[in-house]
This record gives structure tokens, C-alpha cells and sequence, in this order.
């Protein structure tokens, strides 16, 4: 039995290296032609990102620490992420099942029975069986090798989609970020706003008890503290939108999450350039789909292979003795080695449909994988413009909002001594807070922007490269 089991197991090894591949060679798709450099912003210089930056910690160009807690978390606890982490691991568990089919399956059972004869005096008697049997699909074309290769391919696919799933929600945090910190200065600021129009009602009502100013004037100073004490508290409700939204980003429940307010520091990185034919190394989702088309690559050679035929081997060992010590005689065994082989014949072209839809979801892979490259260069043209436009646009807000802050004092100052009336005040007010806002909304704007440019780009960066 052992010397047939040994024939038996030995002939996949031989089998396996007359395989074939059906499947056609597979070279990765070419892209759209990377240009030299972004139009966007073709002076784009190259930082130097500390190292731990370059390991993928990109938010550290922030200078955040509370950021910085927050995305350290994310990839642990985002449950968008977990989902994509589960379906990594589950097609790395499909690799593994499919690479099990190129070996042979092998079993094995024994048993033991005890029993006599109605004839007085005659001893039981024990019989003792064993059997060995195995099967083993021969990958004569290359069916179950383009099966591996291609569940090889979809959890490379998958690993790329975690990446890429991980950086988003990293990314959308960030934003999140920025924007309830750019509203608590906005609160801030308000505040101060409400305590100036606060002081204006008050400085109009005096003015009104003496006669110099009118029951209009007071009115219009009632109504500007009350807008702004309405808009107060319409930034709670944003405050609160955002703060839940990170909540989610954390996988935490937002009845219980709580984060501080803290003093606006906001910080503008310098995002560290790449050359435009970097990205399409870089991206994740660009590496998703290149990966898609190696899988649908394979696939054809799978679906070419149901034009051969199929060939199973089945060697069989079976022994039964009457004692343990004669189990394994060759007397007392029987093998046998069965072979077994199959072809469809007549199937009215469905093989040749089957070939046929491989091949267009081939093409239909490149395509998106084509696709996934001019948008990754799209998405980086755009958020290179749109931070190039609003660093631009910083300087003439803050100039604005300068200006328009003395503006404001002269308008309250002249208005107290009785030299101007009340509606150059509120036009001075609303004007101050106008500009303080828009240049809040600037600063967010940059900080996400760059995160944008940094998720575009591929979100880290690579130290050997610098």
C-alpha cells in the first residue's frame, strides 16, 4: 500500500509540470501619458517632510496634537474601514483556498469489528480494516493556476481598496476638523461682535433718554445684537453636525463624544510635491484597479481552459487483517490508481460566450483603470489651482479685514461723540464682520484644500525617495 500511495501522490508533481497557461500574457495597461509637470502650479516646490510624516502620519504637517490623537485612531476604529479590513482578510482566506486545489486531497478511515460464531467453544474473532484514498485535479491547462493567480490579483485589489478606504477616512476627518475649528473662531469672534453690539444698544439708548438719537436708531441696534445672537447660536447647530461627524469617523456614538473647544492655531502646511507620473504609483485606488485588470487577465485563461479536457486521478489503498500486526502486509492489501477525464463535446457556444464576456470584462477593467489614472491627475490639477487661489486670496482678506476693523472703532467713536449717525455704524459692523469671517473661511478653505491635495497625491510619502 505504501508504494502505491507514493506512486500515486508522485504523479501530480509530474502532471503539474506539463501544465500550461491559457491565460495571455499579462503586462500592465498603459495610461494616459503623465506630463512633465502640473499646469496648475508648475513651481511646485519640493518639501521635506519629517520622518514621521514620511511613514504616512501626513496630518503632523498640520501641527495639531488634538488632530493628531484623532487620526491615530481612525484606522483602528472607522467602521468603514473595519468592513474593508474584513473583506482584505477574506480574500486572503480565498488565495489560500484556491492555491489548496493545485494538491492532491487525501482521507483516510479505519475500523474494527469483534464477533463469533453460535458454535460452543468458538472464540471471537477481531477484523481490522483501513483505507487511503485521494483525488487530484490535474491542472493540465491552467485553469486552477489562473484561478490562484487571479484570487492573488482581487486581494491584492482588496489590500489597495483598504489603503485607499483608510486614507479617505482619514481625509474626510481632517476636513471635519478644520471646519468646527474654523467655527469656534467664528464663536469667538462673534462673541466679540455681540459684546460690541451689545455696547452699541446701550451707548443708543443713552443717546435716545437724552434726545439725540431716535427710537429707529435703537430699534436697528436691537435688531443687529438679536441677528447675531441667532447666528450664535446657528453655529452651535454647525459645531454640533461636525462634532457628530467625527464622532462616526471614530466609530464612536455621537450621544457620548464631546471634543473641546480650544484656541484657534490653524497651520498651512507646505504639501510636499510629487512629479505627475509619481501619482499613478502612489494612489491606491489607481493600484485597485490596475490589480482589477491582472484579475480579469487570469479569468480569461480560466474560461479558454473549459475548451480541454479535465483530467482527476483517484489512487485508492484499502488493507484488513485479523490482527494489528498483519494490517499493513502486502497480503493483506489491495490499492488501485483510477484516472478519470472529462470534455464537453457540444454546448452551443456557451465556452465561446463565456470567453468572450472574460475578454470584454478585460477591456472593461483597462478601461476604468485608464479612467481612475485622468481623474487622479484631474483631482491633483484642481487642488493644486484651488490652493494656489486661496493662499492668493489670504493677503487681500486680511488686508480687507484689517481695514475694515478700524473702520468699525472710527464709525463707534464718531458715533459717540455725535458726529455720524447710527447707520454708518451698522454699515462699519456689518462690513468688520463680514471680513472677519471671510477670512476664517479662507483659512479652513486652505486646510482643506491641502488635505484634499494630499489625498490626491497618495497621502505619504516615501523617505528613500527624498
Amino acid at each position: 500500500m505504501t508504494k502505491a500511495l507514493s506512486l500515486a501522490l508522485g504523479l501530480p508533481t509530474l502532471a503539474l509540470l506539463s501544465g500550461c497557461n491559457l491565460a495571455p500574457a499579462y503586462h500592465v495597461p498603459a495610461s494616459a501619458a503623465a506630463p512633465a509637470q502640473f499646469k496648475a502650479d508648475p513651481g511646485w516646490q519640493v518639501a521635506m517632510p519629517a520622518d514621521d510624516v514620511a511613514k504616512g502620519q501626513w496630518w503632523k504637517l498640520f501641527g495639531d496634537s488634538v488632530l493628531d490623537g484623532l487620526e491615530a485612531r481612525v484606522a483602528v476604529t472607522n467602521q468603514n474601514v473595519a468592513q474593508y479590513r474584513a473583506a482584505y482578510e477574506q480574500a486572503r482566506g480565498l488565495v489560500k483556498q484556491d492555491r489548496a486545489a493545485l494538491f492532491p486531497s487525501v482521507s483516510a478511515s479505519a475500523g474494527a469489528t469483534r464477533g463469533s460464531t453460535f458454535a460452543a467453544g468458538t472464540p471471537a474473532s477481531s477484523t481490522f480494516t483501513g483505507e487511503v484514498a485521494a483525488s487530484w485535479s490535474v491542472d493540465l491547462w491552467g485553469k486552477l493556476g489562473n484561478t490562484v493567480r487571479q484570487a492573488k490579483a482581487e486581494a491584492q485589489a482588496s489590500a489597495a481598496d483598504l489603503a485607499n478606504a483608510t486614507l479617505s477616512a482619514q481625509g474626510e476627518l481632517a476636513a471635519d476638523y478644520f471646519a468646527l475649528r474654523g467655527i469656534d473662531a467664528q464663536k469667538a469672534m462673534l462673541d466679540e461682535t455681540i459684546a460690541a453690539y451689545e455696547r452699541s444698544l446701550t451707548i443708543t439708548k443713552n443717546k435716545y433718554a437724552v434726545g439725540t438719537a431716535s427710537s429707529a436708531d435703537v430699534d436697528t441696534a436691537q435688531s443687529n445684537l438679536s441677528t447675531a445672537l441667532a447666528s450664535r447660536r446657528d453655529l452651535d447647530r454647525q459645531r454640533t453636525a461636525y462634532e457628530d461627524a467625527i464622532a462616526v469617523l471614530l466609530g464612536e456614538n455621537p450621544s457620548a463624544f464631546r471634543l473641546a473647544a480650544a484656541p484657534w492655531a490653524p497651520g498651512l502646511p507646505e504639501v510636499p510635491s510629487v512629479l505627475p507620473a509619481d501619482v499613478l504609483q502612489r494612489r491606491p485606488d489607481i493600484a485597485s484597479a490596475e490589480r482589477a485588470v491582472a484579475a480579469a487577465n487570469a479569468n480569461i485563461g480560466i474560461q479558454r481552459a473549459a475548451f480541454f479536457p479535465s483530467l482527476t486521478l483517484a489512487p485508492y489503498a484499502e488493507t484488513s487483517a485479523g490482527s494489528m500486526n498483519q494490517l499493513f502486509a502486502a497480503s493483506t492489501s489491495l490499492w488501485s490508481l483510477g484516472a478519470s477525464s472529462a470534455l464537453t463535446l457540444l454546448d452551443f457556444g456557451a465556452r465561446s460566450a463565456q470567453v468572450k464576456q472574460a475578454r470584454a470584462a478585460y477591456d472593461k477593467a483597462v478601461a476604468a483603470y485608464r479612467l481612475a489614472a485622468l481623474q487622479a491627475f484631474q483631482q491633483v490639477e484642481d487642488d493644486l489651482s484651488a490652493l494656489s487661489a486661496y493662499r492668493a486670496e489670504q493677503a487681500h482678506y486680511a488686508t480687507a479685514a484689517a481695514a475694515a476693523n478700524r473702520a468699525e472703532a472710527v464709525a463707534r467713536n464718531e458715533y459717540a461723540a455725535g458726529t455720524v449717525d447710527y447707520t454708518t455704524v451698522t454699515t462699519a459692523q456689518a462690513t468688520a464682520y463680514t471680513a472677519r469671517v471671510s477670512l476664517i473661511n479662507n483659512t479652513v478653505n486652505q486646510q482643506t484644500a491641502a488635505v484634499s491635495l494630499i489625498e490626491a497625491i497618495g497621502g505619504h510619502w516615501d523617505t528613500a525617495a527624498r
